[in-house]
């Protein structure tokens, strides 16, 4: 049995875009032509791709179509580029996995470098660096940025770096709460902030402190960005990446947080996507701890 690379890239597409409408402006093709090749391929494979829901669902089986459809794209794109064709070929489309803190401090001016040497649309996906390894199992990613060091099935693992986190505050909040120094009396009724609710890096320098963090006041800021400014604005104490460390913030003492780093990637022999991973390594040895 053979699958159609064709079949395999509309859906790729219905995932990519959510819906079989979405993917047909994209395909350039009717509601009616997707749906036919899911169909056809659904009955070819005698499973089903795609729940049909807004936004559409991928499968364990789904997902092993758009891991074939994704790796077919990217070798296809290595061959024209080694046959000299690379003004014939479509921009390569390059879906990967990055925790915020890792986008909001280091992992965009390499990609930027990337994109404008090699005509790369990059589709990042934002996650914790926990679970980012997950998109590369479901396929939806060619690589990500994760802390672990365990290699996802079909892939290959490298080392990038430290992200090193302090506990910092506000002066002013510093001033307000911690009068009388960084007590655990006074940590368990200073509020924080907590990236989400599976952000654990607050609650681990409370337990090394001597606090239970459970009923500690936190405010939910979900975004890297703004929660570096939740920090500076004062609304609550937080771990901080040190890149984004600045004059206006105190550090609350206590031990240091470090993240290990690692890049994990499909395990195909790809000149691209091995480029991209020796430039986010460069980036990485430059800005982050060893």
């Amino acid at each position: 049995m053979k699958i159609d690379p064709q079949l395999a890239n509309t859906v790729a597409a219905v995932a990519d875009e959510g819906t079989l409408d979405a993917a047909s402006r994209v395909l350039r093709i009717t509601p009616s032509a997707v749906s036919q090749r899911l169909k056809s391929l659904e009955q070819q494979l005698g499973r089903v791709l795609i729940v049909r829901t807004k936004p559409v669902r991928l499968t364990e089986a789904g997902e092993a179509v758009v891991r074939l459809a994704r790796q077919v794209a990217l070798l296809e794109h290595d061959a024209l580029g080694g046959l000299g064709l690379d003004g014939d070929a479509p921009r390569a489309r390059i879906p990967l996995a990055v925790n915020a803190d890792s986008m909001a401090t280091w992992f965009l001016p390499p990609l930027a470098r990337l994109s404008a040497a090699h005509d790369l649309d990059f589709d990042l996906h934002r996650d914790d660096q926990n679970f980012t390894a997950r998109l590369l199992e479901s396929g939806t990613v060619m690589a990500a940025v994760t802390s672990e060091d365990t290699p996802v099935a079909g892939c290959s693992v490298s080392p990038l770096g430290v992200l090193e986190y302090r506990a910092m505050a506000e002066r002013g909040f510093a001033e307000r709460w911690f009068p009388d120094g960084v007590t655990p009396e006074a940590l368990a009724a200073a509020p924080f902030v907590d990236f989400d609710r599976r952000d654990t890096l607050q609650h681990d320098w409370l337990t090394a402190m001597g606090v239970a963090p459970h009923g500690v006041p936190r405010h939910y800021v979900p975004a890297s960005h703004d929660y570096a400014l939740a920090v500076r604005l004062g609304l609550g104490w937080g771990m901080v990446p040190q890149q984004q460390s600045e004059e206006t913030l105190v550090p609350l003492g206590g031990p240091p947080l470090r993240v290990r780093l690692h890049w994990q990637q499909w395990n195909l022999r790809s000149d691209l996507l091995d480029t991209i991973a020796a430039e986010v390594a460069a980036e990485a040895r430059r800005v982050l701890a060893r």
